[in-house]
């Protein structure tokens, strides 16, 4: 059977305010055409109401609690707090890939342009090609492709004013506010902004699909539309309230998903790569921590989960499990204010629009529910309160709902060894002792041939056929990547198998990469191959 295309468009910061989730303000109609041409799924959801925590579960499969990529901006120093413990890269469990290899091995070309984000620098072996030009038509011709497309006009700091690419198109007027929000004019211009920016991201989106079309790709291509966590305000963004974690989730898939269908079963974004791989025909690693939910290795869910670390400069440690009804939110330092230092959060025009009004004590009923005291627990009944403004942690009624939630909660965090459990200086410790970077080893080049049966690495040299040659890396977990050709835009390809080398003269380039770790050196040698 012919492998299927699959093709990831990722938005960011967006809940699903399209059209084809209801919205009646939203003008996406290539997404509403995408969803009419296949299956949109109302219960779908990030890992974390961030992008960097989030996206590293998703390309993973793993949870980021799981792998240590749970606090977020990990890779820079903070000027005014420099007494964290960064910059350093999350180094994950050795056996721990970018999905993505598992389908280059298959043969898959990878692309992706070309947000990565994950609290780890890409693997240099994850991808055929990363960057603005990364797409599908460069591949070999007949090879099937993954490709990934990341519009980021969606970003929160979309709504901020300063970054207004056009005069409003959208009225503010037109725009509903949740409850916990003002309902001023500045706020109402924030969200007609992000309204503003999803239609320009749908644009996008139909560029994309045309373009499939334009292929002639389209019958047998996969497309996945997701964001990478809910939308950008306060009280949702950096959150595992619906409205930061809720999320679009279409996919179309011709012959295959049917069109036209509403699918209300839960699904976690840690799922997105065992979908892929499943859908792909690989057999999917069982380290996984998400599942796949379409074809004939679908599983369902009874639950998702969601986290709250360290995100910029202030600590926290939240942990959330949601039903298809009820959402249970653990809040292990409740002494802390809901609002943290966050000096980016800060620029943000609806949280502005909160500072200054609670300041005049103008905030009226929930909108002061950011500024009010944290509960240990919270419960929430989504169906009836889709806002989560109602807790019901403290009524007797809900009290067997509450303990199975906290038990499911606990199992979770202990079958998936949440790393929350550690301080960020030890988690680093572990990743990079005394604070230095490790590195990969540089690969050997083996020869086997019929007079060394691969005992001794070389340096190159001139040899009689057969001859096969394998490749090696010392350091744990590491992939190797080589590639015959010169210069910077060498195409580079992951070693699975000891290659055959036949009568000419090759020079072959190796590195290796492993997550969290530099990039080892480059070796370069090369083999003069005779007929004995």
């Amino acid at each position: 059977m012919e492998r299927p295309n699959i093709v990831w468009i990722s938005l960011e910061d967006t809940s699903p305010r399209f059209g084809c989730y209801g919205d009646d303000v939203a003008r996406t109609p290539h997404i509403d055409r995408l969803a009419s041409e296949g299956t949109v799924f109302t219960q779908a959801f990030a890992t974390a109401g961030v992008c960097a925590p989030s996206r590293s579960a998703i390309i993973t499969g793993m949870y980021q609690t799981s792998i240590g990529t749970h606090h977020m901006r990990t890779t820079h120093t903070n000027v005014a707090t420099p007494e964290l413990p960064t910059p350093y890269e999350a180094v994950v469990p050795h056996y721990v890939k970018a999905f993505t290899e598992y389908l280059r091995a298959a043969g898959y070309y990878c692309t992706n342009n070309k947000k990565t984000d994950y609290q780890f620098h890409a693997p240099f072996t994850a991808w055929d090609e990363l960057g603005d030009q990364a797409h599908w038509r460069n591949r070999k011709e007949g090879q099937p492709f993954f490709s990934v497309f990341n519009p980021t006009l969606t970003h929160e700091s979309g709504m901020w004013p300063e970054k207004e690419r056009h005069p409003l198109e959208t009225d503010p007027n037109d725009v509903e506010l949740p409850p916990y929000l003002p309902d001023t004019l500045k706020c109402r211009e924030a969200l007609a902004r992000h309204y503003d920016n999803i239609a320009d991201s749908d644009n996008i989106v139909g560029d994309i699909l045309q373009q499939l079309e334009d292929d002639g790709l389209r019958e047998n291509t996969i497309v996945f539309l997701w964001s990478d966590h809910g939308e950008g305000l306060p009280r949702a963004k950096r959150w595992p309230y619906d409205a930061g974690i809720r999320i679009p989730l279409i996919v179309r898939w011709p012959g295959q998903v049917a069109s036209k269908t509403v699918s209300d079963q839960l699904v976690s974004l840690v799922d997105l790569a065992p979908t892929v791989l499943s859908l792909a025909g690989i057999n999917v690693p069982a380290h996984l921590e998400g599942q796949s939910f379409l074809g004939d290795d679908a599983v369902g869910r009874d639950y998702i989960f969601a986290t709250r670390d360290r995100y910029d400069e202030s600590y926290d440690m939240v942990r959330a499990i949601r039903d298809d009804q009820f959402k249970y939110i653990r809040h292990y330092d409740p002494n802390l204010p809901y609002l943290l230092w966050i000096p980016y959060q800060n620029k943000h025009p609806v949280q502005q629009e909160l500072w200054r009004l609670y300041a005049a004590g103008k905030l009226e009923d929930q909108q002061r529910i950011l500024f009010n005291e944290r509960a240990a627990e919270e419960l929430y009944d989504l169906q009836n309160d889709p806002h989560e403004v109602n807790n019901l942690a403290a009524n007797p009624v809900y009290q067997e709902r509450l303990e199975t939630m906290r038990l499911a909660l606990d199992e979770w965090r202990q079958r998936t060894g949440d790393l929350g459990e550690l301080s960020e200086t030890e988690l680093v410790e572990r990743f990079w002792p005394g604070g230095v970077q490790p590195e990969t080893a540089v690969p050997l080049l083996i020869p086997v041939t019929e007079d060394d049966p691969g005992v001794t690495p070389s340096e190159g040299g001139t040899f009689k056929e057969p001859f096969l040659l394998q490749l090696h890396c010392a350091t744990q977990g590491a992939s190797i990547a080589y590639t015959l050709e010169n210069g910077a835009d060498a195409r580079w390809e992951l070693y699975t198998k000891p290659l055959l080398l036949t009568e000419h003269t090759t020079t072959i380039r190796v590195k290796a990469s492993r997550i969290g770790y530099k990039d080892s050196h480059e070796r370069t040698s090369t083999f003069t191959i005779r007929v004995k």
